[in-house]
């Protein structure tokens, strides 16, 4: 079934998996907001900077339509993965408000241009470059729904906090007991399977 309103349901679908990344910082302190939980450095602050700069990117350069923001850490001559973590003098404040800039700057591109507006990825290689409104609307959604599922396994590290947000838990029912329960039978599973191979 098609919907009426394509762009709604693609601003729909990117809404909420912006909304789960953001909440995922809710209520954490400067250091663990920041603090590198996996051993390619994975942090929740890194990931919502890094997909402040890909909706700029994709949704913005690719048509055009330039915001403006300074993005020192994805220019040529930036340190790698300088987008994926938050130096101490950028604060959490400043990088949620450069999301939320990019989120009204992504929308107006959506809102602005037909879905299939051709725009090309200044980064991709020229053979692929082309792509439509519609096209990079879905990857910015793909890859925001990836990296909320990241923060979400951060927090977890963290804190045990789980879920899409604070009224969507998105998981069975179940209290810590029922969970430690849960773990200590899969591990248990995983060790029989071991055993047998």
């Amino acid at each position: 079934m098609t919907s009426p309103d394509a762009k709604a349901d693609l601003r729909r679908y990117l809404q909420s998996a912006r909304d789960a990344l953001l909440w995922k910082l809710d209520g954490l302190s400067e250091y663990d907001v920041r603090r590198p939980l996996t051993p390619t450095g994975t942090n929740l602050l890194g990931l919502v900077k890094h997909t402040a700069s890909i909706e700029l990117g994709y949704l913005g350069d690719t048509f055009g339509r330039p915001s403006g923001e300074a993005l020192p850490w994805v220019e040529p001559d930036a340190e790698p993965n300088a987008d994926m973590w938050a130096t101490p003098d950028e604060s959490r404040a400043q990088i949620v408000a450069l999301y939320h800039r990019a989120w009204a700057h992504s929308d107006a591109t959506i809102g602005a241009l037909a879905l299939d507006t051709v725009g090309r990825v200044p980064w991709w290689p020229d053979h692929r470059a082309e792509v439509t409104v519609h096209h990079a609307a879905i990857r910015v959604i793909a890859d925001t729904h990836r990296h909320a599922g990241h923060a979400d396994i951060v927090r977890e590290l963290l804190d045990g906090s789980v879920g899409m947000g604070e009224t969507n838990g998105s998981m069975p029912p179940g209290g810590p007991d029922y969970w430690e329960k849960h773990r200590d039978r899969l591990e248990r599973a995983a060790r029989e399977a071991e055993g047998r191979a």
